[in-house]
């Protein structure tokens, strides 16, 4: 079985993903970890705002709106029958 790793801001509405790496380099990972984005966590992409920004994600059973430079620093996993 063959998966796809993209950044989250890639994943297309309605797709779920399992959260593999967050960039480490940037100040807001600190942030994005408390919120509970780690690797190894499911999360969706549930709405993307009207021109594509802000976009808004189910993890952990409640939903989080990202901006789109937020959630580039976090790469995901893609199933292949969830794309």
């Amino acid at each position: 079985m063959v998966r796809t790793t993209v950044t989250l801001s890639e994943l297309p509405e309605g797709s779920t993903a399992t959260i593999r790496d967050i960039d480490a380099l940037s100040p807001t990972s600190q942030r994005l970890l408390d919120m509970g984005f780690v690797p190894g966590t499911p999360i969706r992409a549930v709405k993307r705002a009207p021109m594509g920004d802000p976009t808004t994600f189910e993890i952990r059973g409640y939903q989080v709106g990202l901006r789109r430079s937020e959630s580039a620093l976090i790469d995901v996993e893609i199933k292949p029958d969830e794309k």
